[in-house]
């Protein structure tokens, strides 16, 4: 039997003093990179656009996004399925909001320990990833 899968496109969101921006859902109690699920008609660019839009107010380029990678991890709301995620690098300069189903956003570092209740794609994937890669490169 094969895990579930649930496809996303999720952005790491780099502010200018070099923070990413983390979100918690209503209801949850994990930080994630925001971001939401890839409809059947949408390219990945597209809905990561439209996830930040709706939950963040904030409007991007899809031109300025840096594909990332598909990264996998447990899903940190639905117990049983894995995450499958189109990551994106954005740097931005914007404000950016709480709206419908983000509850909390927090502005962290990205180098130092976090101390946060993080998922398990932020915490084992994507920031160890930045890290590694990015912070010289990207």
């Amino acid at each position: 039997m094969t895990t579930p899968l649930i496809r996303i496109a999720a952005a790491l969101l780099i502010g200018p003093d070099g923070r990413t921006l983390l979100v918690r859902k209503r209801g949850t109690l994990a930080f994630m990179q925001p971001g939401g699920k890839i409809e059947a008609h949408e390219q990945p660019v597209q809905a990561l656009a439209r996830e930040l839009d709706e939950e963040l107010g904030l409007k991007i380029d899809p031109e300025q996004a840096r594909h990332l990678g598909q990264f996998s991890a447990p899903a940190a709301n639905e117990p049983g399925f894995i995450v499958q995620a189109e990551v994106f690098l954005l740097d931005i300069d914007a404000p950016v909001f709480p709206a419908a189903e983000i509850e909390e956003i927090c502005w962290v570092d990205t180098i130092g320990d976090i101390d946060l209740f993080l998922a398990p794609l932020t915490t084992e994937v994507i920031l160890p990833f930045y890290r590694a890669t990015c912070l010289a490169t990207c």
